[in-house]
């Protein structure tokens, strides 16, 4: 799962992550905040209400975040965006908390999920993320980074219980990410190991090429290798 956390930090570096961490702020936002250090370590705060997340992190914050911005829809979406940044600054137990307050201020702020599903990609099994990257996919069912993100959890639960269910979905989820955005190169490179684990290496090959043209930071050198080992690449380009 570290893996999978690396890769999905390289497709926030490709631009999957909004824009929307640029404003300055003086909204302070303490440590130990009084929802306390284990429900706030938790995605949702630990499966509480939002309505009880407002009331853990208290009424100081939240008129702080009123003064600050023209609504809360905003400073959730204010929140994801430096979650995000956390997350490639490798600070997740950081990155996590400020997702948390996004999901607070604007349950329906789908990138809250989204950051949430990244953040607990850590986890040695896959099973969490693809709860909360699934809730997100219901407010935003169009978006092309969380539909990628859960094609991949759903490809590495395959990878560790051989579950064809999995395979199906992951496939199913990415084909949806690529319709949703063609220029999308993170999905590019996940459908190419689903059809390596399919054995239809002309296909892998095909999808590592399109998601090299778009960018060539997305390129999976791990599969790449494996691909070689049963396909010599039919471009020439890898050897």
């Amino acid at each position: 799962m570290k893996k999978y956390l690396l890769l999905l930090i390289c497709g926030l570096a490709l631009g999957a992550a909004p824009a929307q961490a640029q404003r300055k702020t003086k909204v302070k936002v303490k440590s130990d905040a009084p929802a306390g250090a284990t429900s706030r370590l938790q995605p949702l705060f630990g499966g509480v209400s939002p309505e009880a997340a407002q009331q853990l992190v208290g009424a100081a914050f939240l008129a702080d975040i009123d003064r600050s911005f023209a609504s809360r829809a905003e400073a959730s979406r204010f929140f994801s965006g430096k979650g995000y940044e956390y997350i490639t600054e490798n600070k997740p137990d950081t990155a996590l908390y400020r997702f948390n307050l996004a999901w607070l201020l604007d349950p329906k702020n789908a990138e809250a999920y989204r950051g949430l599903g990244i953040v607990t990609s850590r986890n040695a099994t896959p099973d969490e993320s693809i709860g909360l990257l699934t809730q997100g996919l219901a407010i935003a069912p169009d978006h092309s980074n969380i539909l990628s993100d859960l094609g991949t959890s759903y490809l590495i639960r395959y990878q560790q219980l051989k579950k064809k269910k999995d395979l199906d979905q992951a496939q199913k989820h990415l084909e949806k990410a690529l319709t949703a955005d063609a220029n999308n190169a993170y999905a590019w490179q996940q459908m190419a190991r689903v059809h390596y684990l399919r054995e239809d290496y002309a296909k892998a090959w095909e999808a590592v090429h399109k998601g090299q043209a778009v960018n060539v930071s997305s390129l999976d050198f791990d599969l790449i290798s494996d691909l070689s080992a049963k396909l010599p690449d039919p471009q020439g380009v890898f050897k």
